[in-house]
């Protein structure tokens, strides 16, 4: 039996980036889901949205602050997506989410409703420490930049 499991992890560390690359899609794309009508539902949607922010004593320029929270979300998301700026749009969305955590807890509505805010805050801190995988465009790019580093060293000889 211990051997069943040591091969299946074997077998399953092989896919990591494949994992990294579902992940990405999947919670990338939810949170374009979730952005797209706040970042593309007006001054209204923004001002009601920015409002949560008197929570911390922040009462100006509420449409600022909700387009702020709907633009981290959906275009956080489709960095995420596509792996492009991949730990700062993760930065980004643990920074969204903490503010909608403690705005949830601060207007009393209980961990119950407050709980998503936190698990997808947490799921983001983590992808944060772990990396987009190599099927993203950070690795591309990186990728691409070590390759034209090697031809200008090797140019010199």
């Amino acid at each position: 039996m211990k051997s069943l499991y040591v091969d299946f992890n074997q077998l399953m560390k092989s896919y990591q980036d494949i994992g990294l690359l579902f992940f990405r899609l999947g919670i990338g794309g939810m949170f374009m889901w979730h952005g797209f009508p706040k970042i593309f539902g007006g001054i209204e949607k923004w001002t009601a949205l920015g409002k949560t922010m008197a929570t911390f004593g922040i009462d100006f320029a509420p449409a600022f602050w909700g387009f702020m929270s709907g633009f981290a979300e959906f275009f956080g998301g489709l960095l995420i997506v596509l792996g492009l700026f991949y730990r700062l749009a993760c930065l980004l969305l643990v920074v969204n989410l903490s503010v909608a955590f403690i705005s949830q807890i601060g207007d009393g509505k209980g961990l119950m409703k407050a709980s998503q805010s936190l698990e997808d805050g947490f799921s983001f801190l983590a992808a944060l420490f772990v990396g987009p995988g190599k099927y993203s465009l950070d690795e591309y790019l990186q990728r691409n930049e070590l390759v034209d580093k090697e031809l200008q060293i090797m140019a010199k000889y």
